[in-house]
């Protein structure tokens, strides 16, 4: 291990890895049956990601271009045994490679080493550790209290502070919009299910730092919660913001007085691209496969996935591909402008090698998946069935005040595609990650290692 400090914690990760892979395992191989034990909103959850298995493996198979199962419940991988996503099992080498972006890392550096400072020791052992951790690996974005680190409910009022200050000086004003709203909105689905106690909370997120802050040594956080994780590493002044996962349900609600439309942007770039190609890309970009209730396949648990390139290839594309630049840059701009751009360089430096593919119809709110994946990118957007909230029949939000018949009405096999009924723009999964061995920065770790110790 680099930067060594805490000997407990890989034996706390490699529980916290068995458990998750003994639930992911018995969901797969137990179906519904398997979740009943779990209760609550979780074990809904679960059955529906199950069914969602099960669904993606029929889509797969219905068209040779299908992604492969997968959906979000995965083995839970350690950090030496990573690969990256690739398209067939075999890393694409020098991808990646130490530079100057140019780009000063100072406020993240600042922030993440004022934030260390103020935590207790207690704190601190729960939440530091090593640069090459399996911790980077060991997240999800399901609704659980399993979680390493310190969650923003149980810091004072100064720590608390200093954790928006690190968020915020790692994303952009639009990202940390996006993500305070995803919490929000998560806080909303604790009081519509009657219990905010526990991980349907705003604050229910967890910081954990692998190695220690540093303008020359590698480093980086996590911030991980439901419906939201950040991975984000930093070697000099490079960066790297992947695996991240956002999502949400509702997306579009009127909150506390505030009016939330959240993945508008993911929403509308995705439809301006597909309905912009013409008929001979079009066929080559839509799947055969129907829209099912979950078609996401690189979620957690999913670190070494094996997903061939499909749909219509960016040098096809001819005028059209600065729509898929545009949409591409909705997901990185998530991450801190200056960083942000120098992504979207080496995005673009692949477009020619960039695929987009499509699931589903492409109606202003229809329930449709896409994927943009290069050698250096793959991003997923998914619409999915319901899980926990359901609005009225003419389409307008449900208080938190009626979660007891919602919840009622909600049983399982309700019928569509997903276990809980047809996929709907009120359930959003988005995920974003570096593949051929870079998510996490752990290529970028691996050349820093090898030329500079």
């Amino acid at each position: 291990m680099v930067n060594g400090t805490h000997g407990h914690k890989p034996r706390t990760q490699a529980a916290h890895r068995s458990r998750r892979w003994f639930m992911n395992k018995a969901l797969l191989a137990g179906g519904v049956s398997a979740v009943a034990a779990m209760g609550g909103y979780a074990a809904t959850q679960a059955g529906a990601e199950t069914t969602a298995t099960a669904d993606a493996t029929a889509s797969a198979s219905a068209s040779p271009s299908g992604p492969p199962a997968g959906g979000g419940f995965g083995q839970t991988i350690a950090y030496d045994d990573f690969v990256g996503v690739t398209t067939d099992g075999t890393v694409v080498e020098d991808l990646y490679a130490i530079h100057s972006t140019g780009v000063s890392t100072a406020p993240v550096v600042r922030a993440a080493a004022a934030f260390v400072d103020a935590l207790t020791d207690d704190q601190k052992s729960a939440t530091l550790f090593d640069v090459d951790a399996d911790q980077w690996l060991d997240w999800t974005n399901v609704d659980s209290n399993d979680r390493d680190g310190v969650a923003l409910r149980d810091l004072t009022e100064k720590q608390y502070a200093l954790g928006m200050k690190l968020l915020k000086s790692a994303l952009s004003a639009r990202g940390l919009k996006q993500a305070n709203s995803i919490r929000k909105l998560n806080h909303f689905l604790g009081e519509y299910s009657g219990d905010t106690s526990k991980a349907l909370n705003e604050d229910a997120y967890w910081f954990t730092v692998m190695g220690t802050p540093s303008a020359t040594e590698a480093w980086g956080f996590q911030f991980e919660g439901h419906h939201l994780v950040i991975n984000y590493f930093v070697l000099g002044d490079q960066v790297v913001m992947t695996p991240t996962f956002m999502g949400s349900e509702p997306t579009k609600i009127t909150y506390d007085g505030v009016d939330y439309h959240l993945f508008r942007e993911e929403t509308a770039a995705g439809l301006k691209l597909f309905r912009a190609l013409n008929a001979t890309q079009r066929a080559a970009a839509l799947s055969t496969a129907a829209k099912t209730g979950t078609d996401l396949i690189a979620g957690a648990g999913q670190d070494n996935a094996e997903i061939p390139y499909a749909g219509v290839k960016g040098s096809a594309l001819d005028r059209r591909q600065q729509l898929l630049l545009d949409l591409a840059e909705v997901y990185v701009g998530y991450q801190d402008e200056g960083h942000a751009r120098a992504r979207m360089r080496d995005i673009e430096k692949h477009l020619d090698d960039t695929y987009f593919y499509w699931i589903g119809e492409y109606e202003d709110d229809s329930a449709f998946y896409y994927r943009v994946h290069s050698p250096v990118v793959l991003i997923e957007y998914d619409a999915e069935s319901p899980l926990a909230y359901h609005e009225d029949e003419d389409g307008s939000s449900a208080s938190p005040s009626a979660s007891a018949s919602a919840s009622a009405s909600a049983s399982p096999g309700a019928g569509g595609p997903g276990q809980m009924g047809d996929p709907t723009q009120q359930h959003i999964h988005t995920i974003i990650r570096t593949p051929n061995g870079n998510d996490y920065g752990v290529d970028l770790l691996k050349l820093h290692l090898a030329t500079d110790h």
